[in-house]
């Protein structure tokens, strides 16, 4: 397929992929939902505070014995651990990393029970009280569906990472009810210093199709539903000290992300070297979860309820500070262990912590300062998620959708370009590459770009440092030359033109007592395939590869100009790489 006809095709599979995007965020919403009203609520009679936005789907209660709430977060970290292990364990962890892993190394190929494992192990996680998030999930079930639609029907390694991308903004721009943020996630979240920007149009469309679902699916609960997350109060800038002291935001959420990429990181590797079955470990990260939250309840679960309450100005300072510390561990041992759950949501969580301390601290010493805490809550969001996720861009919009706090555009964009920056290449997604440069997936790409740029005779031997021969040359000759020099064959030319090219093959089929009888034009092959110097490399390439030869030589209005090889093609492709600075 081409034309017209292509791109309709597969902007259909793209609209298709939003689609069933939206409906896993709607599967994964809703399990979670159920799975927290049974564990939380009625075993653990504990009630955690929502959101304004949160659509609460179920309510019901179950006559069950009380259960201590901080032994939840272990069964569900053992239900979860057996599933996964049992059935995909590419789906343990927060799930992000797995889908770029995908996407750069594995040609977009994710297994389709993945999506179904990843939702109903999160569930279990999340809904018991450990401290994750959706949104690694949700990204690992759209752009699985994705690659699964790609994989049925066949299509190419190009389109199955397009869809696997669409999958990842319909997921994303579901869940979080950010259309727009969705899109620039899944295409800014591949590389710490680049963006897929192939994908963005087609990531666009899977979002808000996605968004569309999810939001129409939330309405038959919640008939007055907001459109974003958060509900904020009135926020605006009010003068250059307030830049300032965003700044100051974007510094402290840059140390505080360096912190808690480590931490998590540090937990990884520690359960990674446990030998114990690994369908135990989120058991264990879980009970540490627990004990966490025996001190800090206010860490269980995605703590949403929490980010509302600061941005409410009703949390008190000590809270924000144990939320802060008990976040970063909780949320290392509930994911890092191989517990199913995304860390999107404890970063906005704990960066709403970083600017609500800051907005307390700013109260103190300068009370008659007039910007309300709410505001550096979303800033503290915003600059946190830059830091952490090296998704600059994304960070600023999504978090704009999810508040509604548009009027502080121009502190989220100082805030998070400091902390960006000064947070260096750390990054919570260490499957993340540089730029597209760096990516497998993109190498092939890459070389092909720089290989047409080039011509033939950018890079040909020419035609007088070639070593030719003579139609009247004698078999001996050639074998001489063959034994001096090293070279398999030559060309054959009379008077400058281009007559026939004669190989080592050609004479060993000659048997050795009617050698010398031969002349070169006795045995040459006439038939040569050639190039011309202004042919591009790429096809040059292409030309040796598909004939399987080393070697082809250059002809200009039938007269040698030269000879190109492999290796000048390699040769070539490295320096053009040198002066560009790749």
């Amino acid at each position: 397929m081409d034309g017209l006809y292509s791109k309709s095709y597969f902007l259909m599979l793209v609209i298709l992929t939003g689609l069933v995007s939206g409906l896993g965020a709607i599967l994964l919403y809703t399990l979670i939902d159920l799975a927290n009203t049974f564990f939380l609520e009625n075993l653990g009679n504990l009630y955690l505070p929502s959101a304004y936005g949160e659509v609460k789907i179920f309510s019901f209660e179950l006559p069950l014995p009380s259960v201590p709430y901080f032994i939840l977060p272990a069964v569900g970290g053992l239900i979860s651990g057996l599933i996964v292990y049992s059935f995909a364990p590419e789906a343990e962890g927060h799930g992000t990393d797995a889908v770029i892993r995908a996407f750069h190394r594995e040609k977009g190929i994710i297994r389709p029970r993945v999506p179904i494992v990843k939702a109903i192990a999160t569930a279990f996680t999340i809904g018991s009280g450990g401290s994750a998030g959706r949104e690694g999930p949700v990204a690992q079930i759209g752009a699985g569906f994705g690659s699964a639609i790609a994989q049925v029907l066949n299509l190419t390694d190009r389109e199955r990472r397009l869809l696997l991308v669409s999958g990842i903004a319909g997921g994303i721009g579901g869940i979080f009810r950010s259309p727009l943020g969705g899109a620039l996630f899944a295409v800014e979240v591949l590389y710490r210093r680049d963006t897929e920007t192939e994908g963005l149009i087609y990531a666009f469309i899977s979002s808000i199709i996605s968004y569309l679902v999810l939001t129409a699916y939330l309405f038959q609960f919640h008939h007055e539903m907001p459109g974003s997350i958060f509900r904020t109060p009135d926020v605006r800038i009010t003068g250059f000290g307030d830049v300032i002291l965003f700044a100051i935001t974007g510094v402290a959420c840059a140390v505080v992300a360096v912190v808690y990429v480590k931490t998590f990181y540090f937990v990884h590797d520690t359960f990674k070297k446990f030998r114990i079955k690994n369908w135990l470990k989120p058991t264990i990260g879980g009970l540490i979860t627990g004990i966490i939250a025996i001190a800090a309840p206010q860490t269980l679960g995605m703590g949403y309820g929490f980010v509302q309450l600061a941005l409410n100005n009703k949390l008190a300072l000590e809270v924000i500070l144990l939320i802060i510390v008990g976040k970063i561990l909780a949320t290392s041992f509930t994911v890092a262990s191989g517990g199913s759950g995304g860390v999107f949501a404890p970063s906005i969580v704990i960066g709403s912590m970083v600017g609500a301390l800051i907005g307390h601290l700013a109260g103190v010493l300068f009370p008659g300062h007039s910007v309300v805490p709410s505001a550096f809550v979303i800033v503290g969001m915003g600059a946190f998620i830059s830091a952490v996720a090296k998704t600059p861009i994304t960070s600023i919009i999504m978090v704009l959708e999810m508040s509604g706090g548009y009027q502080l555009l121009p502190a989220i964009m100082t805030a998070s370009a400091i902390s960006y920056i000064l947070s260096g290449d750390v990054s919570i997604y260490r499957e993340q590459v540089e730029t597209r440069a760096d990516s497998p997936a993109h190498r092939r790409e890459l070389v092909k770009d720089i290989l047409e740029g080039l011509t033939v005779r950018d890079a040909m031997t020419k035609a007088e440092e070639v070593i030719t021969v003579s139609p009247n040359n004698s078999l001996e000759d050639v074998l001489y030359l063959i034994q001096k020099t090293g070279h398999l064959g030559f060309p054959v030319t009379e008077d400058g033109r281009l007559v026939g090219i004669i190989t080592l093959s050609d004479i060993t089929r000659i048997p050795d007592e009617k050698r010398s009888e031969l002349k070169v034009e006795d045995v040459m092959n006439r038939s040569v395939i050639s190039v011309t110097p202004d042919e591009n490399l790429e096809n040059a390439l292409k030309i040796l590869i598909k004939n399987d030869i080393g070697r082809l030589p250059v002809v200009e209005e039938g007269r040698l100009v030269g000879i190109i090889t492999r290796s000048d093609i390699m040769k070539a492709h490295a320096r053009e790489l040198a002066r560009l600075g790749i």
